[in-house]
């Protein structure tokens, strides 16, 4: 096995707190972490819907019933999404200034970052490992007779197709009422509506109906006045010809797709254009706006973060939003563009006004970071990116069906700066102990009395993946991977199973089964 085909880690668990960005409390945010030499889509995939985000090269996750503001996980089902009226007149407020040049004294929204948390809750660590693993060299295989099946990274993981069900049930008129009418013909005060009659209905829809039938009328006129003659003689004409297409109905919302096209158009004063570019040297686009991203962000921080020269330095803009261990891959079913690490570039102009860090894995599209350029900051460029992210997410769902849902990092209640992100509608969060998703409806109310929650409703409900059989977590030892329980027989002692067990309760069997530990 090539140690670039698999994940391959170092695991550092929690061992005292540290400063919080949201409440400013000097030690009392906790989390443990995983520096990831390399990682493949799919278990990053499965991470995050344990709890775990990355910050470049690293990745966390908040010890929930510790950590002085619990970080739940949420993400948008963009399948019914639903734009707010904030989020239309930030659509608005683009279409106006890109057409006319219009809005440039205007004030931008207030919170519009959806996807600075991972800057804030976890900064970009150095490099916390000392370990160089040649990820080019193949490394060795226990004898297959000891290692489980699952010890090489799954070729098709298994995706969760489940799919979030509506109530589609409506109101319907009694049957009771209806039962008994073939023996009552006179019905007195107080006993109910007349079951033989049509039920009542509002004058608005009513007027609604008549508009629309006189312009289905008026439509089925013009196209009859425009068929041949020869077709009008034979009265063959095929019924297409009279509704070819269906008219809209009066005062229907017009859809993201539409309000982002409006912005587009061809005579606007503005140009403007979103490019996506993969995170790698080796691509031209991303090596040619390198120079050009990094000064944007370094403005961005000093204004928007107060950060100081060396904070937001090329080298720490690189290490923290141009490192990423995620592998690009590209599968016939897959997106064009593949899966892995992408800035998606916002240029005005001919220059670049902001830039989204995402992760496209396979059931998602991840928002990582965002910086923009403080002098557009009227445009509401947070609340823009992340429905213009929502639409790019709809757009690869065409190409791939399972990816169906936009993840906004962590979400934390106690903090308006992150709970605003519960707007985007409809979203869910992360139960911290059973691992499945809630809507956020039935969230709030917990969240309101206590910081820290288990979710989800149902008591007797548990983690379906938790750790099952540690003696099939695969470890990379002395450049060979094999099972614990040959590790543990090669070993003259093992001090450290507790923490083992440990990252293989938070990573789940089914990752822990598939990726590799590294110990030395």
């Amino acid at each position: 096995m090539a140690a670039s085909a698999a994940t391959i880690l170092e695991y550092f668990p929690e061992e005292e707190g540290y400063m919080c960005g949201y409440c400013k409390d000097t030690s009392s945010n906790y989390s443990n972490g995983m520096w990831a030499h390399t990682m493949t889509v799919q278990d990053y995939q499965d991470l995050i819907d344990r709890g775990w985000r990355r910050s470049g090269m690293y990745v966390y996750k908040p010890v929930m019933n510790r950590t002085c503001c619990p970080q739940y996980t949420i993400r948008c089902r963009i399948l019914e999404f639903k734009l707010t009226k904030s989020s239309k007149k930030v659509l608005k407020k683009m279409t106006r200034f890109l057409s006319k040049g219009e809005g440039a004294n205007e004030s931008g929204e207030p919170m519009d970052s959806i996807n600075e948390d991972t800057g804030i809750d976890h900064p970009s660590a150095t490099c916390l490992s000392e370990v160089d693993i040649d990820l080019e060299k193949p490394l060795k295989i226990v004898s297959l007779e000891e290692m489980p099946n699952s010890t090489e990274v799954a070729e098709n993981p298994q995706i969760d197709c489940a799919v979030d069900t509506r109530d589609q049930s409506q109101k319907h008129s009694s049957t009771e009422a209806n039962a008994s009418t073939g023996s009552f013909h006179c019905f007195k005060p107080g006993q109910g509506a007349d079951p033989n009659k049509p039920p009542c209905r509002k004058a608005k829809d009513i007027r609604r109906e008549r508009k629309l039938k006189k312009l289905l009328q008026k439509q089925q006129q013009t196209e009859m006045s425009n068929v041949p003659q020869n077709q009008e003689a034979d009265g063959d004409a095929p019924d297409t010809l009279l509704l070819p297409h269906r008219s809209k109905r009066p005062n229907q919302p017009k859809s993201l797709e539409e309000f982002i096209s409006a912005s587009l158009s061809s005579d606007a004063v503005h140009h403007f254009e979103v490019k996506l570019v993969p995170v790698s040297f080796d691509d031209p686009g991303f090596t040619e706006s390198f120079n050009q991203s990094a000064t944007l962000y370094s403005k961005y921080q000093m204004a928007v973060h107060h950060d100081s020269d060396d904070e937001c330095s090329v080298s720490e803009y690189s290490r923290f939003l141009c490192q990423s261990p995620l592998q690009a891959e590209y599968p016939p079913d897959g997106p064009e563009s593949g899966y892995g690490s992408f800035h998606q570039q916002y240029w005005l102009d001919g220059k670049i006004i902001a830039v989204g860090v995402i992760d496209i894995l396979p059931r998602c599209v991840s928002s990582v970071y965002l910086y923009y350029d403080p002098d557009y900051m009227f445009l509401s460029l947070g609340v823009y990116s992340a429905i213009r992210e929502v639409a790019f997410t709809s757009e690869l769902q065409k190409k791939v069906p399972d990816l169906r849902y936009y993840y906004m990092g962590f979400y934390i209640h106690s903090c308006p700066k992150m709970k605003y992100k519960g707007q985007y509608s409809p979203s869910e969060l992360l139960c911290p102990e059973t691992y499945e998703w809630i809507p956020i409806e039935k969230c709030r109310a917990k969240l309101d009395q206590s910081k820290y929650s288990r979710l989800n409703e149902d008591p007797d409900a548990e983690d379906e993946n938790s750790l099952q059989n540690l003696s099939k977590v695969l470890i990379l030892h002395k450049n060979t991977v094999m099972p614990y329980n040959v590790y543990r027989r090669r070993q003259k002692r093992v001090d450290n199973e507790a923490v083992i067990q440990q990252y293989a309760n938070l990573v789940g069997q089914a990752c822990a089964e598939r990726m590799v530990l590294y110990r030395n």
